[in-house]
């Protein structure tokens, strides 16, 4: 598929999406190719009053979105799912080109990202409530619920056609309209998506897209507005708490999915082999950028040299390149910033006395990193207290459970964690003791639309996927029903 046919169909200078119209702007901001630093396409850069406006839309909207039957809303996010299975090529190379993911890690997405349409077109006509008799007597209680109203949307570059349909596809299931501010790293994806949804039979106004690189301005400006009653963010914890304040104003609905700190345990008698790859998806799926990317390794004294001869193995083996070539299994980080923060923090690493034990070849120019095993790595170094969002792999040695319940712990993160044990009750027993929302044991990978994807401590508020995903942009109601 051509690339360059594929974006320039997308008209991005025209990609500000409000009430179904594509609209420009006075300005434009660059989206660059991570393999090359390339610019491959401008974008129109969306203003405060293109914020208001896309509101005005989804205002205008609501009523009658949220008086669509149940059924016909199931059906036309069921045909979204069929259209963007269908159109998973054009998606990848888009995916490919701003994120600058391998082909299999964003086929991987697309799939993933479809996966929430027919999930929530399911869960659409799922309706639930009650019906009981108070306690008093005298009276009936029927409980229901209803859409929150308009809702504001805030997604990262990291898994941009994912992050927006796990939240546009519950909002528009529970009836909600929205307003959605895609990263300006990939907003292609964004809108590729948005135009799937009208393609699928969404009516004008119910999906809004406004691409912009003043995404303080715009997000204030929704959050400002009362008739904004959602907002729902995707992205770093520093961003999520000055977020939460400004929602705190007018006591906005919030759901928060925010940063991670993924320890990933291996216990004496895990299967080491299992162990090793599931490491190799749990660290380097999208190159380590993800939330719930094994962050830390603690491995058992027994079995730590075997774990690092093996794990050593495959990193050293990944395939580093850009996604033009089918045969890269590990594209390049988003941005020149990104690549200088996690090779900075594997140099300081080293200094402060790890070793790097293996690395894989990259290429030079682009925005690479090569994939990094790093050992003799203390329990209290710097680089196992802040995300890393890279390629890079610290293996530190436990050997009692009291200390390494201590140190998986000690982190103001707490959204997924792994540990991989020979005994289902030993893993069991530690994954509840571990201060995490989502724990893959014994596999490498927590993510899934039927389960509810969220965190513990300042990780986030809230839940996406599952059941409780829909009840995120619902309200409870219920009526006091005289019986006497």
């Amino acid at each position: 598929m051509n690339t360059h046919t594929v974006i320039a169909e997308l008209d991005a200078k025209h990609g500000i999406l409000i009430d179904g119209q594509a609209h420009g702007a006075a300005s434009t901001f660059d989206v660059h190719d991570p393999a090359t630093g390339k610019v491959i396409v401008e974008v129109a850069d969306g203003t405060v009053s293109d914020a208001r406006s896309a509101v005005d839309a989804a205002h205008r909207a609501f009523r009658g979105w949220a008086a669509v039957a149940p059924r016909k809303r199931s059906e036309i996010l069921r045909c979204a799912y069929d259209l963007m299975v269908a159109d998973a090529d054009r998606l990848v190379a888009l995916i490919c080109s701003e994120n600058g993911k391998s082909q299999a890690d964003a086929r991987a997405e697309v799939m993933y990202a479809a996966e929430f349409f027919r999930w929530f077109s399911e869960e659409a006509v799922r309706t639930d409530g009650g019906y009981g008799v108070s306690p008093a007597g005298g009276a009936r209680t029927l409980v229901t619920h209803k859409p929150v109203g308009v809702a504001a949307l805030v997604t990262p570059w990291n898994f941009p056609a994912a992050m927006a349909t796990r939240k546009i596809a519950p909002a528009l299931a529970a009836g909600c309209t929205v307003v959605l501010k895609p990263a300006a790293e990939t907003p292609l994806t964004a809108l590729a998506v948005a135009r799937i949804l009208s393609d699928a039979g969404v009516p004008d106004g119910v999906v809004n897209v406004v691409p912009t690189t003043d995404a303080a301005a715009v997000v204030s400006e929704w959050l400002a507005d009362e008739r904004v009653r959602k907002i729902s963010f995707t992205g770093s914890t520093g961003i999520g708490r000055v977020l939460l304040k400004q929602a705190a104003d007018r006591i906005v609905n919030a759901s928060m999915e925010l940063g991670g700190n993924a320890p990933f345990v291996v216990t004496a008698d895990a299967d080491v082999a299992a162990a090793v790859q599931g490491a190799m998806i749990a660290k380097f799926r999208g190159g380590g950028q993800a939330c719930t990317a094994a962050n830390r390794f603690y491995v058992h004294a027994s079995v730590v040299d075997e774990f690092v001869a093996a794990f050593g193995a495959e990193v050293a083996a990944l395939r580093v390149g850009p996604a033009s070539d089918p045969a890269s299994e590990i594209g390049p980080l988003v941005s020149a910033r990104a690549a200088e923060r996690v090779s900075a923090a594997i140099a300081a690493a080293v200094e402060a006395g790890a070793v790097v034990a293996a690395s894989a070849d990259a290429p030079s120019g682009g925005w690479f990193v090569p994939p990094t095993l790093l050992t003799g790595v203390a329990p209290d170094a710097a680089i196992l207290s802040d995300e890393i969002f890279g390629p890079v792999a610290p293996v530190v040695v436990w050997e009692t459970e009291d200390e390494l319940l201590r140190w998986v712990n000690d982190t103001e993160y707490g959204l997924a964690a792994y540990v991989y044990a020979g005994r289902l009750q030993d893993a069991l027993r530690l994954a509840e003791s571990f201060d995490a929302g989502m724990i893959g044991i014994n596999r490498g990978i927590v993510s899934d639309p039927s389960a509810p994807f969220g965190g513990m401590k300042q990780s986030g508020l809230g839940r996406e996927g599952a059941r409780e995903g829909l009840h995120e942009f619902q309200e409870t109601q219920y009526f006091s029903v005289d019986f006497a």
